[in-house]
């Protein structure tokens, strides 16, 4: 019996999926071989004949930590992250992307920031040690001007704040609550609010290797409002929680 096998999982690893097909096979192969920590494997797609939910459940047939969960909060890889969070069963959630981009030898390391105490654990591509291979360079532009800003001027923790590629304690997720419903920002938004709340974040290099199967589903244009305002809120006073769940939601209702 593996890490992954274990009964009672440390660390649930959220998947989000949109009409991968087989493609999504190789990436969660290669976190079956790597993972060390008791954990489980969520894919989450938005239907149940998303094109991704079949070859999920028949390696699930063999991998028991593998499993499938159909999101009904609404299309989108905001709603399936958050959605997967609200399921997870272990003290610990690491987030990683379908595509096979992100190193699964690294949630190990992310899952130990976290039980060191940290409330979020982000891997870099823009530290010392980090890289990006392949990519638009127009999202690379963005993403790496976010970072080192938010880096030198708000303190926030890591230089990669936009990279979905992140480890919370499943705690803080749960007190802060996620605000987000369309793209990929959840990884900021959830940065961000730890800034506010001045609790600790922490990073490690890791090296983004671009898809070599299928296609994105990243819309630049289309999610950017979404991420500068958790840019924009990334920067202010310490708040306490409540002033933090006052503020967002007060946000939320004039957006």
């Amino acid at each position: 019996m593996t890490a992954l096998d274990a009964e009672e999982p440390h660390l649930t690893i959220v998947v989000p999926a949109y009409q991968e097909g087989e493609a999504i096979l190789p990436g969660l192969r290669r976190i079956l071989g790597a993972v060390q920590t008791a954990a489980e494997i969520l894919v989450v797609v938005d239907s149940a004949d998303d094109s991704t939910a079949a070859p999920v459940r028949e390696l699930a047939e063999t991998e028991p930590s593998v499993r499938v969960a159909v999101n009904d909060y609404g299309r989108g890889p905001a709603n399936a992250i958050r959605y997967g969070i609200h399921q997870a069963v272990a003290p610990i959630v690491v987030v990683t992307m379908a595509d096979g981009c992100d190193d699964p030898r690294q949630i190990d390391d992310l899952a130990r920031l976290v039980d060191r105490g940290v409330v979020v654990a982000a891997a870099s591509r823009y530290m010392p040690g980090g890289q990006q291979v392949g990519g638009g360079r127009f999202k690379t532009f963005l993403s790496r001007t976010a970072g080192r800003t938010l880096h030198v001027f708000a303190d926030i923790g890591t230089r990669d704040a936009t990279n979905s590629f992140k480890a919370y304690r499943r705690s803080f997720v749960t007190d802060v609550g996620i605000d987000s419903r369309d793209g990929f920002e959840i990884g900021l938004e959830l940065t961000a609010k730890a800034r506010r709340l001045r609790l600790p974040v922490a990073e490690i290099p890791t090296i983004w290797l671009d898809r070599t199967e299928g296609a994105s589903n990243f819309k630049v244009l289309k999610w950017l409002p979404k991420y500068l305002r958790w840019y924009r809120f990334a920067f202010g006073r310490r708040l306490t929680l409540d002033q933090l769940i006052a503020k967002t939601a007060s946000q939320g209702a004039s957006s």
